[in-house]
């Protein structure tokens, strides 16, 4: 059976590094054929270009249009790469950002959760989701560090870790595996929290 692993967490988190490490393992286990790295939005489907403007703030455009320009993109990014590479057997997706993602940064006092979710509701669920938890200061930190671009939503990294409790809690309520590892750590450590919270629940679903 394949899986499709998501991974979370504040600009700053550390999701980006323990994606490729974690492909890097994977692949080292199940071979280089069996492991897909993928991340949203994807610049190459459609609408990535654009959402990548609005966020680097080249271009304004409203709430509503970038809620939209992001379903569309993963609608895209899940036809042309995600499901045809998960219905070959045994294959593991890790994607770097979906669906919590939309839930956290589209989010506003006109656009509810659940819009959010109608509008993204033939996306697929992912088998389970690992939401690297990170102080808004640490996060601070780190992009500092890395440099940079200054993003949309760079600047509200307290306000953005409270939706994505609030984000974390509505899927939960659907249903959806979500599992927390602390990312304050060093990488490696975070990498083995991921490598034993994907192992268990491996075993719980008897794959």
């Amino acid at each position: 059976m394949s899986s499709f692993i998501v991974i979370e967490g504040l600009d700053g988190s550390g999701k980006t590094e323990l994606s490729k490490r974690l492909t890097t393992h994977f692949k080292n286990n199940l071979g280089q054929a069996s492991v897909l790295h993928t991340y949203e939005p994807h610049n190459d489907y459609c609408a990535g270009v654009f959402i990548r403007q609005a966020l680097r703030r080249e271009i304004v455009v409203s709430d509503r249009t970038l809620l939209f320009a992001y379903a569309a993109n993963r609608e895209d990014h899940l036809q042309r790469e995600i499901l045809p590479f998960l219905q070959q057997n045994e294959h593991l997706v890790i994607c770097d950002r979906y669906r919590m993602s939309s839930l956290v940064y589209q989010s506003t006092a006109k656009i509810s959760m659940d819009e959010i979710m109608s509008v993204n509701r033939q996306a697929l669920k992912p088998d389970l989701t690992l939401f690297l938890d990170v102080s808004p200061e640490t996060a601070r930190q780190r992009r500092q560090i890395r440099g940079g671009m200054v993003e949309l939503f760079d600047a509200k990294s307290e306000m953005m870790r409270a939706k994505y409790e609030k984000a974390i809690t509505f899927l939960q309520m659907s249903g959806e595996r979500i599992e927390r590892i602390d990312a304050n750590v060093g990488i490696d450590q975070v990498l083995q929290q991921a490598i034993d919270i994907i192992a268990i629940s491996s075993i719980k679903n008897g794959n």
